[in-house]
């Protein structure tokens, strides 16, 4: 008796143990991100059922119009995110976007405190007529140009 495999017993042991090791990296890469998700809210489902204190969420709705409050510190902010149904007291301590203004979307990350939704980053939406500052003073030809000599340079 040969103690050694045939060569087609020697692949199909190969893809097993393959297998078994995506299998498992996949096991342990899902694992060590468990408590790194964050999910995603709007103000109706934060009231509806609120996410456990110091869980990490996101919380995405509109920036309420008049409810931007520039705290004594001069570098905390309040304000209200809504969804039209519902409004949730947001607090942020830190550098606000520029697009970050009422009236526009906002998608907030951090986690529920107390009395508010306590913010560690702010990401700003803008719609989808956009257009940096530098462009907006520029005719549309300007505009093709300046764009146009931004691709040349890069392709450099």
């Amino acid at each position: 008796m040969s103690a050694s495999l045939k060569p087609k017993h020697q692949r199909l042991v190969l893809v097993i143990v393959a297998l078994c090791v995506l299998i498992g990296a996949g096991l342990l890469a899902a694992y060590a991100l468990r408590n790194q998700a964050s999910y995603f809210y709007v103000p109706s489902d934060i009231v509806a059922d609120p996410p456990e204190p110091g869980q990490a969420v996101r919380l995405g709705g509109m920036v309420a119009d008049g409810s931007i409050e520039t705290m004594d510190d001069g570098v905390t902010i309040r304000f209200t995110v809504t969804d039209g149904q519902a409004s949730v007291p947001v607090e942020f301590s830190g550098i606000i976007p520029d697009l970050f203004v009422e009236g526009s979307g906002v998608v907030a990350e951090g986690s529920m405190g107390p009395t508010a939704f306590i913010a560690t980053n702010l990401l700003a939406k803008h719609d989808e007529n956009y257009m940096p500052r530098e462009l907006q003073d520029m005719t549309e030809a300007q505009q093709r140009e300046v764009v146009a000599e931004t691709y040349e340079a890069q392709a450099q």
